[in-house]
């Protein structure tokens, strides 16, 4: 494969419109670009977790691959009528979410995100997959949507919810529970 990128700038978003992947032009604002953008600011808060020292070996190789698919299904949000995600990506992340949640204790209370560094980020990740979710669910409001991203991207934030009390346990030997019998008025 050639260069792809020669010039990073091109002055053609200048009017606030940006190319989608088959050439046509919308609003940076469209609900389509809200959600593949939302979909690359969960990949870039991955790669601020991989960058964590110390990660566990089979989360970061998990983190890893998913980043690959989620490039796959901004690649497919950008590209109207293209498929990357089906039924075996979601099936794999859910095999992984049970693998992860198994030997946890179950949960009695809400937990704080936190716990550590790899621990928060994951806890970041989880609520930027939401938020990514969101916009494809509005996206899918106006136009056609492969139900297996918002399945995807729905496990997906499950997973990293999971993945954010094993990176606590790891890096702290636990996780903070949320305290409400704690008087909330100081």
């Amino acid at each position: 494969m050639g260069n792809r990128l020669s010039k990073i700038y091109t002055r053609t978003g200048d009017d606030g419109t940006t190319g989608l992947g088959d050439g046509t032009r919308v609003p940076k604002d469209s609900a389509r670009v809200e959600a593949y953008g939302t979909t690359d600011e969960l990949n870039s808060v991955l790669g601020v977790l991989l960058a964590v020292p110390g990660l566990p070996g089979p989360v970061s190789t998990l983190l890893t691959e998913v980043q690959h698919e989620l490039f796959d299904l901004g690649g497919e949000l950008c590209i109207p009528g293209h498929l990357a995600i089906t039924a075996a990506h979601v099936a794999r992340l859910e095999k992984a979410l049970d693998d992860f949640n198994d030997p946890l204790p179950p949960l009695k209370e809400f937990i704080l995100p936190g716990g550590g560094p790899a621990a928060a980020a994951c806890h970041l990740g989880r609520t930027v997959a939401r938020r990514a979710e969101r916009r494809v669910w509005a996206l899918a409001r106006t136009e056609t949507v492969n139900p297996d991203v918002l399945r995807y991207l729905n496990r997906l934030s499950d997973l990293l919810f999971v993945l954010a009390r094993v990176l606590a346990r790891h890096e702290r030997g636990t996780e903070v529970l949320w305290r409400h019998d704690r008087d909330p008025r100081g």
